[in-house]
């Protein structure tokens, strides 16, 4: 299987020119034989959405997404945009489509809403969580801030996931300069490919919206934790990764961390903990 990682750098606001790149990169990357094509979080819109009068909102049968989804052929394509077109409701979305078909939608879960980031102002928070099929294998999406949430990515490969994607709008922002982002991402992306044994697939953003400086850096992971491939800083680029699924199994059969879920006791313990408050 090739992955390709379509790091680019969106236009705030503009659907149409970001509509157009995304066309170039699935080009580039089919071109690279890539069967499926990974996109950042919002690619479709820029990030700051509250800075936008106009309407952004997209649903998965609109026919400017559906022809991203054909520009791919057979393959596979996740893009992230707005989803709305709800009487209350717009999400931060990624969707995955193969053979220019709609297959699976993914609504951010955990929307940050501190310092420079508004989601929760702008987004619904998505409801569910649920690892899909590709013609390759079992995969699963967690965008951006849901990937800081260690339980999702257990409940993702509980589920079958053998490839997480993890679209992302990552930014180095000045005032939180005593931290790296791009360490954060480093060591949860890897700790996460050898704790849970599966390929990971990080693509971040690059570009610049007001004090956000997003830095790219997408790369994927293997079973063992070790980088395969890897986009490079700050400029715009189409990766191509040549991943096998086959090594999934045979790692988790080498050393079995994922097998004993023990699910029966994580759910009493959680809802012992729930019950007692924990629930926000």
């Amino acid at each position: 299987m090739r992955i390709a990682l379509a790091q680019t750098a969106p236009v705030l606001g503009d659907l149409e020119a970001n509509l157009a790149r995304a066309k170039d990169a699935v080009a580039e990357a089919r071109a690279e034989r890539a069967d499926v094509v990974v996109f950042p979080e919002l690619s479709l819109t820029g990030y700051g959405v509250g800075q936008v009068d106009r309407d952004l909102d997209l649903q998965v049968d609109d026919e400017r997404l559906l022809g991203l989804a054909e520009q791919a052929g057979d393959g596979g394509v996740l893009v992230g945009f707005q989803e709305g077109g709800h009487v209350l409701h717009s999400y931060n979305a990624a969707a995955y489509f193969e053979g220019g078909e709609f297959r699976h939608l993914h609504r951010k879960l955990y929307l940050p809403t501190w310092g420079v980031f508004e989601e929760r102002k702008h987004f619904s928070p998505g409801q569910s969580l649920r690892a899909y099929d590709s013609r390759w294998g079992r995969m699963a999406t967690l965008v951006c801030n849901d990937a800081w949430q260690p339980q999702l990515t257990f409940l993702a490969v509980q589920d079958g996931a053998r490839v997480l994607f993890m679209p992302s709008t990552s930014a180095q922002i000045p005032s939180q300069e005593e931290w790296s982002n791009e360490t954060y991402w480093r060591d949860i992306t890897r700790f996460y490919a050898r704790m849970y044994q599966c390929f990971v697939v990080f693509v971040n953003r690059v570009g610049q919206e007001g004090p956000m400086r997003f830095w790219g850096g997408s790369q994927v992971l293997d079973p063992w934790g070790e980088v395969v491939a890897e986009a490079p800083h700050d400029v715009e680029a189409v990766v191509v990764a040549e991943v096998d699924l086959a090594q999934v199994r045979r790692r988790r059969r080498q050393v079995p961390l994922v097998k004993e879920a023990r699910l029966a006791l994580l759910e009493r313990e959680i809802r012992r903990l729930a019950d007692e408050g924990g629930d926000l």
